[in-house]
């Protein structure tokens, strides 16, 4: 007998550990829907099959993550809508702001604008922001842990809280995204909620539920954390993650990563899968095999000089 027949996703995946369980987006559209939304946001065409169909080809192709948001609470669509357009890169993320009046508008932004500097397209948004899926069509746990933390954030900091679409992984409900810097939660209450909003007022970041930065892979998103956990606070833009090309000889190992402070210091996390027992994925859904990601080693490496770590990844400049 499965022993997690019956329970909320949430619930049937509470003992996994929630490094590196980040979806990977580096843009982001998000869209202003007060209406009710669809399983899917492209293929439930709630925008209307012409709008949809557009924004699929040219969100895919920019690779930007199309998102619904609504302001916590009952509105109703008042005729103008919010958009924000979002790049959360490594280094240089940031959210623009504006409003349209016809969804047609959105075709003329070039979303391909996510992969530069701020283009001055809308408003600068300075504060951060935060996206709690709240997608209940999606995934009932989202609905029911996701509103009320959204409502009681929303209520402490008007305007920067966003009910949002799925963002990935609702078996992690509460889930939590901030903008731009992609950092994403899990399980977060309404205590984690107001700290890692805090922590990131002061650009730092809260550990507190923290399951990866969404710029990164998830041996990336876990390198970045387990390092996090060795140190004091660190801000945000502190650390730099990239690949290992060190060939892993060890099959239980899923991989390593390079973690590289802008002091110099650096580190070479390995991660490793680890098997848990079945349970479902989603609420109702049938059980299949999980998989989690663990560090299995932190080790710190000889640090680069000043001029080197200055770089993405220790790489020189260019003359």
């Amino acid at each position: 007998m499965n022993p997690f027949e019956g329970m909320l996703c949430s619930a049937a995946a509470a003992d996994l550990p929630l490094l590196g369980t980040a979806a990977t987006v580096t843009g982001w559209l998000c869209i202003e829907h007060p209406g009710a939304w669809g399983r899917d946001v492209i293929g439930d065409e709630v925008l209307g099959p012409e709008i949809t169909a557009e924004l699929a080809a040219r969100t895919s192709a920019a690779k930007v993550r199309p998102t619904l948001i609504r302001r916590p609470g009952r509105n109703e669509f008042a005729g103008t809508r919010t958009v924000l357009l979002v790049s959360s890169r490594p280094e240089g993320s940031w959210c623009e702001r504006f409003e349209i009046t016809d969804l047609r508008q959105l075709f003329d932004i070039d979303l391909h604008l996510v992969d530069g500097p701020p283009p001055g397209i809308g408003v600068r948004v300075e504060d951060p922001l935060v996206l709690v899926c709240a997608h209940g069509k999606r995934d009932q746990c989202c609905a029911l842990l996701g509103r009320p933390i959204a409502a009681a954030l929303a209520a402490a900091n008007p305007g920067r809280v966003w009910e949002a679409s799925h963002t990935g992984g609702h078996r992690f409900a509460p889930a939590v995204v901030l903008l731009p810097s992609g950092l994403t939660y899990g399980r977060v209450d309404s205590t984690a909620a107001e700290a890692l909003l805090a922590a990131a007022d002061t650009g730092e970041v809260s550990l507190t539920g923290l399951r990866g930065r969404s710029c990164y892979d998830p041996i990336a998103q876990l390198a970045e954390v387990a390092v996090r956990q060795q140190l004091p606070p660190l801000p945000t833009d502190a650390l730099t993650v990239t690949p290992d090309p060190t060939p892993t000889t060890d099959p239980a190992l899923a991989g390593a990563a390079i973690v590289t402070h802008r002091d110099g210091r650096r580190w070479r996390v390995t991660a490793r899968t680890v098997a848990a027992a079945p349970r479902q994925a989603s609420c109702g859904a049938a059980a299949k095999p999980a998989t989690y990601l663990e560090p299995a080693a932190v080790e710190q490496r000889p640090a680069l000089s000043a001029g080197l770590a200055e770089r993405p990844g220790g790489l020189p400049a260019r003359s």
